[in-house]
């Protein structure tokens, strides 16, 4: 906002204003005319000089990471269950939670180190409904790509990469979509 009258520095102000000023304060001032807005800038939604993006997720809702991945991942906070580590299956299966996903690999923190080039049986429940009816499952083989240190003390971030991915439903299917 702009000021059409801008103040005088207080040495300059009069001891007594005169009548005309007080009368020229007390009329109504005409506004000055509006600042222009700028017109929208319309541009393509993927140029090639623009990271790949999901054009179907929101992503004000997921969040995209800030990297030029060749398939970019979302920031989803989702239930993952480690089943086996190395072709040894767990005594009780550790349940952790990812935090990134794409259709390659998963990212997720891990109380245990494991070593690049280890094999990981994986669940990552994808969509969880109330009773238990209509999860889907994600059943994956894969390798471990990168273990470092996390910020919290005794925990891994583990960058693992896909082998096989299978999805599970533990819902019925009708037998008219199932194949003879």
């Amino acid at each position: 906002m702009s000021a059409a009258k801008r103040v005088p520095p207080f040495e300059s102000w009069p001891a007594k204003p005169s009548a005309e000023a007080r009368e020229a304060a007390m009329r109504p001032q005409p506004l000055a005319e509006a600042a222009r807005v700028p017109a929208l800038r319309l541009a393509p939604f993927l140029l090639p000089s623009q990271p790949r993006r999901f054009a179907r997720v929101p992503t004000h809702a997921v969040g995209v990471h800030p990297e030029h991945r060749e398939y970019p991942r979302a920031t989803l906070n989702l239930p993952l269950r480690l089943r086996a580590t190395g072709g040894v299956p767990e005594e009780s299966p550790i349940t952790l939670v990812t935090r990134d996903i794409s259709s390659t690999g998963v990212y997720f923190l891990c109380p245990r180190q494991l070593v690049a080039g280890a094999s990981i049986e994986l669940e990552i429940v994808l969509v969880s409904k109330p009773l238990g009816l209509g999860n889907v499952v994600v059943a994956s083989m894969a390798h471990v790509r990168r273990a470092e240190t996390a910020a919290v003390p005794g925990w891994y971030g583990i960058a693992a990469a896909f082998d096989d991915v299978q999805f599970d439903r533990d819902d019925h299917i009708p037998s008219r979509f199932l194949k003879p």
